[in-house]
């Protein structure tokens, strides 16, 4: 039989020889479909739904307002010693960091950086208790959280704090990994590391027991963000799971 190989490579190399688009075009504003509400509550309550079934903690859907609240009795709760907060992507995180800022935690705010700030900025990471980020999109069918690494969103932050809080625009929950990748276009695939986060971090290496926090962070917190306090009137019931 006649090998595939050479073709694989050949498809490869076609697709790579394109010309790659900034991550700011192709992952930050992207042309998204409009989806109806009703289309667009589906697709969230089944991403929350497969979320908990990986052992992620759904925060519920909510307004921007309301999000930062959450967020303030979160860490009341968890009573971390510092909180890492990664560039936004859609949203307006500033009411968060300021809330924070007044509640006496310490921040480490990402950003771009050169190579010996982005060596400190690891440290620093690695002694947080906590991350808040938002990803570019969700995935419905698997409960999946998806992060383009930049300077500002380092894949760092989602990696070495033991706790995330995971954002995403409710307009950017999509069906499946085939939405996503089209959205994300070629150009963000290839210049940038894509992560592709279901739940927590898990490992099944000793006696087949699943373990969690062990190569990753341990618990995983998603918020879904809906826009308007009106539209989230009527789905409201989306967060009495």
């Amino acid at each position: 039989m006649k090998s595939a190989f050479p073709k694989v490579l050949a498809a490869v190399r076609a697709a790579l020889e394109q010309k790659p688009a900034s991550v700011h075009d192709s992952s930050a504003s992207p042309k998204l479909p409009a989806t109806p509400a009703a289309r667009r509550t589906e697709l969230v309550l089944q991403f929350a739904g497969e979320l908990e079934r990986v052992n992620g903690h759904f925060m519920g859907v909510m307004s921007p307002g309301e999000l930062c609240e959450k967020i303030v009795v979160l860490t009341r709760e968890m009573k971390p010693r510092s909180v890492a907060v990664g560039e936004a992507v859609t949203l307006d995180l500033e009411p968060i960091v300021q809330a924070l800022e007044r509640s006496g935690i310490k921040l480490v705010r990402c950003g771009k950086s050169n190579d010996d700030e982005r060596r400190a900025l690891r440290e620093q990471l690695a002694r947080c208790d906590l991350a808040v980020v938002e990803a570019h999109y969700g995935i419905a069918a698997t409960g999946t959280l998806v992060m383009v690494a930049t300077p500002g969103r380092p894949g760092s932050l989602t990696l070495l704090p033991p706790a995330n809080v995971i954002l995403v625009d409710a307009a950017r929950v999509l069906p499946d990994m085939a939405a996503v990748v089209s959205a994300l276009g070629p150009g963000t695939i290839t210049e940038h590391r894509v992560a592709f986060i279901t739940g927590p971090s898990r490992t099944a290496d000793i006696e087949k027991m699943i373990v969690l926090g062990v190569h990753g962070p341990r618990d995983l917190y998603a918020a879904v963000v809906w826009p308007g306090e009106g539209e989230m009137a009527v789905h409201g019931g989306m967060n009495q799971r």
